[in-house]
């Protein structure tokens, strides 16, 4: 399933006048790990991640979520409070409808593809590769705007795993690499 399908499926197979956010990101299942992963890759990324102890709190957000996946969570946790928050089916189903054309184009650009990068175990190894690469931040935010190299590898890492492209998921790797070197070039 596409990230269309997906949120075509989380507005049509609730029931009742609402539902909950637990529900939804149920739905998502191990894909809604990605966007998860891709935000505060995307802090460090823009100029915020230049700000002093910022790619360290990304950093450390990331690591948190890769632990989930490495421990086979189905889904993203969320805090108690968060989950039993309620969200009316028609709201849903109008969110559902204004995301499409952007989730559509998305659909066009990353597909599933080289998958035995994204399988059940190759997730599980993408997801600590994102995690050490996000781990890349804390030293390298000594040097303004260094932690972005990292955070960009963890952002095609979180696509890769959200749309399931392994391609992604292989260029993140690759950009993980280069981050790998810049550390023990520069700071080592």
């Amino acid at each position: 399933m596409n990230l269309t399908d997906i949120l075509e499926k989380v507005a049509n197979d609730t029931s009742g006048d609402s539902t909950t956010i637990n529900d939804v990101v149920a739905q998502f299942e191990s894909r809604g790990f990605g966007p998860l992963l891709v935000a505060p890759a995307l802090v460090a990324v823009l100029p915020t991640g230049a700000i002093p102890t910022v790619p360290s709190l990304c950093a450390i957000t990331i690591a948190s979520i890769v632990i989930q996946i490495v421990a086979g969570k189905k889904h993203p946790w969320l805090p108690n409070k968060l989950s039993k928050l309620e969200v009316s089916r028609e709201k849903l189903k109008d969110s559902v409808e204004r995301f499409k054309p952007y989730t559509r184009r998305v659909d066009k650009l990353f597909k599933p593809r080289l998958t035995f990068v994204t399988n059940s175990v190759g997730r599980r190894v993408v997801s600590v590769i994102a995690g050490l690469t996000a781990l890349m931040m804390i030293p390298l935010e000594l040097v303004p705007f260094a932690a972005a190299l990292p955070g960009a590898a963890v952002i095609f890492l979180g696509v890769g795993l959200s749309t399931e492209d392994g391609l992604m998921s292989i260029v993140g790797m690759f950009i993980s690499i280069i981050s790998g070197y810049v550390i023990y070039t520069q700071l080592l």
